[in-house]
């Protein structure tokens, strides 16, 4: 089995101003204030935005949208698809038989970030040398082992007879999926006042912090007002 950490990855471009260009132009049409739009650059897109954010008007950012794919455990995927306003695709365990060649035969955990463990493909069960895995941190080798525990039984299972729709229901939370989420704008700000809070679960947090910071860092007049 293979144990990795989770990331995140911008699928959409967000260099340039497009967004915020987008979004003055139709915003402007409520107040009939196209005539300000400046050509030369994004300053006067830049001062409507910051407008409309501080006014509260933020049916407007709904115009603009972002493409993020997560790679993360089930559980934090649980916790993603319960925003409405959203488009997802996700990795299916009811067609990806994880028996298979294209992924090497093995099952992919993402490692919990309260856990002492390094990226790695390990074999606890197979080799039975547990020793220099988790020494220190018993909880880590407890861990380790249900998840290459349940690997054994879902690939056995597929070698029975089942499907993957069947076996993958012994399959635990930690289980490696992809999903990649469409919001618009005035939803992932919504999004990160709620993902990034101290109150989100840590592992959630530990995604969508750092990719909070990356949309400060290309569009920061959308996002720098989120804290947490």
């Amino acid at each position: 089995m293979k144990l990795i950490k989770p990331y995140t990855e911008i699928l959409t471009d967000l260099n340039g101003p497009k967004f915020l260009k987008d979004i003055e132009q139709v915003a402007r049409t409520c107040y009939k204030s196209e005539d300000l739009i400046s050509e030369e650059d994004d300053s006067s897109a830049r001062e409507l935005v910051r407008k409309l954010i501080s006014r509260g008007h933020e049916a407007m950012l709904e115009f603009g949208d972002i493409t993020v794919k997560f790679v993360c455990d089930r559980g934090v995927s649980h916790e993603i698809v319960r925003h409405r306003v959203a488009s997802y695709a996700q990795e299916s365990t009811r067609y990806c038989n994880y028996s298979n060649d294209k992924f090497y035969g093995e099952l992919t955990f993402i490692i919990p970030c309260w856990l002492k463990l390094e990226e790695k493909t390990v074999n606890y069960l197979g080799d039975g040398d547990h020793e220099g895995a988790c020494e220190e941190e018993p909880n880590n080798l407890m861990w380790s082992i249900q998840m290459e525990s349940a690997e054994a039984s879902y690939l056995k299972l597929l070698d029975s007879g089942w499907s993957p729709q069947q076996a993958r229901s012994v399959l635990p939370n930690s289980l490696k999926t992809e999903i990649n989420v469409k919001m618009n704008l005035r939803e992932w700000r919504h999004f990160f006042r709620l993902r990034c809070s101290n109150a989100a679960h840590p592992q959630m947090q530990e995604l969508t912090r750092p990719l909070l910071e990356k949309f400060q860092a290309s569009i920061p007049i959308l996002f720098d007002d989120i804290t947490y």
